[in-house]
């Protein structure tokens, strides 16, 4: 990747946080890059491994220098990098805005040309940069402003993910700063109500991600069902059903976020593996132009609610991805009008559709098309002007 390519298209990977939390090392991580190879995730387009919070001393050095958990990881950063990057993939670190991290642990306030240059060392490619303990009397624009110069000046292309949880209306000064990708959102849990939450938090940001900036709706939970060691995140809550992780990788998709699986990929069972290597709905988030989604609140008028909607997604091909979104608990029809989309009845034409999940023709529709959708469900149609 040339540095004008650097942040182009949504970033895909994997986050050691929704499972593992603080409980990481070198041997899970190489596991998570060997699985990214061996299972096909490499193939479909996943590149970044990323280690988040804990895996630091307390303390830095004499020299004010970050200092990797000897007993965590052993060999070091550098020869953890270099494995990741055999495998032809990409190696991700976390830092924090803050003088400390969410998890106590130094941040990198007042050190990030420091930091910047210590990463590079190592062979880091994508930083997350999180939003704790910051000092109040300094703004957090300002402090994303000093990573990215510091990031860009460091002698590596370094992807810059930011993360301050939609906080300071980041959407209107994000993009300025440099960043490749921003949360835009609070932390998500392994549950249906927080993806529906982040979901509708996001409805009427369409216009807020584009190439070079992605909105980022938080990493995924897909195939994590419960298994995370955190009581805030999952083992208390007991996870989700396949039809709404389904749902919920089609909604990051259609989106446009980043795709950062935080499950642990190497017990992953074969729904999960469907789900994360979609081929056709990872086309749709890494399509060429970066488009975000538009929403179209379906007919009749009395059905309008937050919970029942479609998404529509231009392609740079000229096709459409529409999504079919049915966030209530129960079955719904979901009436598009093809007028909506920009396409009257007089133009003569039509729409042929295919089904991304079922990996199948739909058929030709004129005017409508109106799918019934189960309780907490989806589809997803590529639609070809005809």
């Amino acid at each position: 990747m040339n540095i004008q390519q650097l942040g182009l298209k949504p970033p895909l990977g994997w986050n050691s946080w929704n499972t593992f939390t603080w409980d990481i090392n070198e041997q899970l991580i190489r596991e998570a890059a060997d699985t990214f190879v061996a299972e096909g995730y490499k193939a479909a387009g996943y590149e970044y491994i990323v280690i988040d919070d804990c895996w630091s001393l307390k303390e830095r050095d004499a020299e004010g220098n970050l200092v990797a958990d000897p007993e965590k990881f052993p060999s070091g950063m550098k020869a953890l990098a270099d494995y990741i990057h055999s495998k032809g993939l990409k190696f991700g670190m976390y830092s924090c805005v803050g003088t400390h991290t969410c998890a106590g642990y130094p941040g990198s306030f007042e050190h990030e040309f420091q930091d910047a240059a210590l990463l590079a060392a190592w062979g880091v490619d994508f930083l997350k940069y999180d939003y704790c303990f910051k000092p109040r009397h300094i703004s957090g624009e300002l402090l994303y402003k000093r990573m990215s110069l510091a990031l860009k000046n460091c002698g590596r292309e370094i992807l810059f993910s930011a993360c301050n949880w939609g906080e300071d209306n980041v959407y209107h000064w994000i993009r300025e700063s440099g960043a490749h990708m921003y949360r835009s959102t609070e932390d998500i849990q392994d549950s249906w109500e927080s993806i529906k939450k982040l979901t509708l938090s996001q409805l009427d940001k369409a216009s807020t991600t584009g190439s070079y900036c992605h909105n980022d709706l938080d990493m995924l939970v897909v195939g994590m069902y419960g298994g995370s060691n955190s009581s805030f995140i999952g083992n208390q809550i007991g996870g989700c059903s396949d039809a709404e992780y389904k749902t919920h990788f089609s909604l990051w998709c259609m989106m446009g976020s980043p795709l950062m699986i935080g499950s642990d990929i190497r017990s992953a069972n074969q729904v999960t593996k469907d789900i994360l290597l979609n081929r056709e709905l990872l086309a749709i988030n890494q399509d060429a132009e970066s488009r975000g989604a538009y929403r179209i609140k379906p007919e009749p008028q009395w059905f309008h609610t937050d919970d029942v909607f479609m998404l529509v997604k231009v392609l740079a091909d000229g096709d459409l991805a529409i999504g079919f979104f049915n966030l209530s608990d129960g079955q719904r029809e979901i009436s598009l009008q093809f007028w909506d989309v920009g396409l009257p009845y007089a133009s003569g034409k039509s729409f042929s559709l295919y089904d991304c999940w079922e990996h199948k023709e739909i058929g030709v529709f004129k005017e409508r098309y109106a799918p019934v959708v189960a309780a907490h469900d989806c589809l997803v149609v590529r639609a070809k002007l005809v």
